[in-house]
């Protein structure tokens, strides 16, 4: 009788340890969605918000077309880097994202493509904002409004 009652109290005590790993869980949960319970409802609010982004990379990978959320995300980088480091941030970029082989081209007519191209030679750290631009105001056109139409956007902590 013993040793089944010694397996019981551990059974039970590995079940209250769970129990409260999942309490805590449920609380970070709860805190979360009571600061963030919705999204911004617009696309430069939500590009200033962790969960908003991460959300908004979800439904943008759901369609195949995170690149222009990847660029936008580059740029913003780029324009805090160091000025030794912007030579090289700046073909980086170039070549992922604007080259016309980049493995992620994103959508700029060829009027702000081949402006970019003459910027290469001697970038600053406004090089990409035209660009940047250009890619903004299409993602607030385009996906975003479908991004608020999604699930991502109405239970962004269920889906990530």
């Amino acid at each position: 009788m013993s040793l089944y009652n010694s397996w019981t109290q551990r059974r039970a005590k590995g079940m209250r340890v769970k129990l409260s790993h999942l309490a805590e869980k449920q609380e970070w949960v709860y805190k979360h969605r009571a600061n963030e319970e919705k999204l911004p409802q617009d696309l430069e609010s939500l590009l200033n918000s962790k969960l908003g982004i991460q959300a908004f990379r979800w439904f943008l990978h759901s369609e195949f077309s995170e690149e222009n959320l990847e660029f936008w995300l580059a740029c913003e980088e780029y324009k805090n880097s160091s000025g030794s480091k912007l030579a090289t941030k700046a073909q980086d970029i170039y070549k992922q994202f604007i080259n016309p082989d980049a493995p992620r081209e994103v959508n700029l007519d060829s009027e702000t493509r081949e402006a970019l191209m003459g910027l290469m030679e001697d970038p600053t750290t406004d090089t990409f904002d035209d660009a940047q631009q250009r890619i903004f105001s299409l993602m607030a056109k385009d996906s975003f409004p479908r991004f608020l139409r999604s699930s991502y956007s109405q239970q962004p902590l269920k889906v990530l």
